[in-house]
């Protein structure tokens, strides 16, 4: 039976966003027959647009599209999509992620957001925010991701770098709570080989989930008396024994890497004033992205830093059985 991925768009479609939008657009079909051909799984698309509230926007807040199987509906979608307004610098990026509960995904099917940003969300104490408590709808980001780490949806950040920059551990966080990743972009012409990559990692990844779950589950003895950490580094050291491979995306033929502690802090924040009153390490918050980095995609024996998301993802759709 083909492997089948449910992958979700969740696009800011603000002014500063319309290149983004435009290579989604003219790359989708492009996107969809590479996953096929090479991993001839079973793919779905879904489509969630996001800008802002009002007064900041007077348009739309949010606009979904539940899944297709069409690659031709996608682009519809896409072809209607398009980038203006906004308001102040902060967005509606709560609304956004909320959206993909609405989403009607498929029970066994490997899950994957891909939210494609520029901009942070409201509460964050950015200047000038328009709504500096937070949502006004009353949404909170970290609260939301908890919902999609419990339903086994892994989220990726494409962050739109210098501007998102200042709130890269945040985004960071946000990723690593769901058991993703964060991927810095200089430009919009290198989207499609991290979609593609990003979608090929989460599928080898999810080749091991089983096997991480029994081991997650013989390490944990005390919902109260665990570290993750440690689990992660003794189920690597069992991985790397038994020569494990999977896919992994790399930039300039280096994996994303691991998190420093700040963004693990962040990921386990139940409110999004925690964070606002915690200071930043300052060590992610510096980009060294360039228009000339290159994305791909290849096979290497299972890393640490995929080793400690799994595990997250194993505790968090679990949490029923573990408590952080």
């Amino acid at each position: 039976m083909a492997a089948t991925l449910d992958m979700a768009f969740v696009m800011d479609c603000t002014g500063s966003m319309a290149s983004y939008i435009n290579t989604a657009r003219e790359n989708i079909e492009k996107i969809v027959e590479a996953l096929v051909a090479e991993e001839s799984i079973d793919v779905r698309l879904a489509l969630i647009e996001y800008r802002d509230h009002p007064p900041q926007d007077n348009t739309f807040v949010t606009r979904y599209h539940d899944f297709t199987n069409t690659v031709r509906q996608m682009k519809s979608w896409l072809q209607e999509c398009s980038a203006q307004g906004g308001g102040d610098t902060p967005e509606a990026v709560a609304d956004g992620l909320n959206d993909l509960l609405k989403l009607n995904w498929r029970p066994r099917s490997t899950k994957i957001a891909i939210l494609i940003s520029d901009a942070p969300p409201h509460g964050l104490k950015q200047s000038g925010d328009g709504f500096p408590n937070g949502c006004p709808a009353g949404l909170d980001p970290l609260a939301v991701v908890r919902k999609l780490a419990g339903m086994m949806i892994t989220l990726y950040v494409v962050g739109c770098e210098p501007a998102l920059v200042p709130h890269k551990e945040f985004f960071m966080g946000l990723a690593y709570a769901t058991g993703g990743q964060y991927v810095p972009l200089a430009g919009a012409q290198a989207l499609t080989q991290i979609i593609i990559g990003g979608a090929k990692e989460e599928l080898s990844l999810d080749k091991w989930m089983d096997e991480i779950n029994e081991e997650v589950m013989e390490e944990i003895t005390s919902e109260e008396n665990y570290d993750e950490e440690e689990i992660a580094s003794k189920i690597h050291s069992k991985m790397a024994e038994k020569g494990y491979k999977a896919k992994k995306l790399t930039r300039n033929a280096m994996g994303m890497g691991p998190v420093n502690d700040t963004v693990k802090a962040i990921s386990k924040m139940s409110s999004l004033s925690d964070v606002a009153s915690a200071p930043t390490s300052g060590a992610a918050c510096v980009s060294d992205v360039a228009h000339t980095d290159v994305y791909e995609c290849v096979e290497d024996t299972l890393d640490i830093s995929q080793v400690q998301r799994m595990v997250k993802k194993s505790i968090a759709r679990n949490k029923e059985l573990f408590t952080e």
